[in-house]
């Protein structure tokens, strides 16, 4: 059963847009969960693969992607998904955090 946390989670993250990046803690605060960071990223842990939800442009707040054994080969198709996005990605997962940052006013033209 999905929790209501959890589909704030998504329905956030599938605001980002093509080409665009943001943190995990950048989605808890959207959201009103302030520090909670890491519950974010469990919570696009739990999203049915393949989804329509852009979980891989949610990355940590160093602009990696967090590469992890425990993520059953996710962090690589992060990374794949990301380049497809014309998103630069180097051999260690880092991002260009700072270029791409996605910023949530900017979509509506305000």
């Amino acid at each position: 059963m999905e929790h209501s946390f959890d589909r704030r989670v998504w329905l956030a993250v599938s605001r980002i847009p093509r080409g665009q990046l943001a943190t995990y803690g950048q989605i808890a605060d959207l959201i009103g969960a302030y520090g909670c960071a890491r519950q974010v990223g469990w919570a696009l842990r739990r999203l049915t693969l393949p989804t329509d939800v852009p979980w891989h442009r949610v990355v940590n707040a160093k602009g990696r992607i967090s590469m992890s054994l425990s993520r059953e080969g996710s962090d690589w198709i992060q990374r794949e998904l990301l380049m497809e996005e014309g998103v630069p990605v180097d051999a260690e997962g880092r991002l260009p955090l700072r270029a791409r940052l996605w910023r949530q006013g900017a979509m509506s033209g305000n």
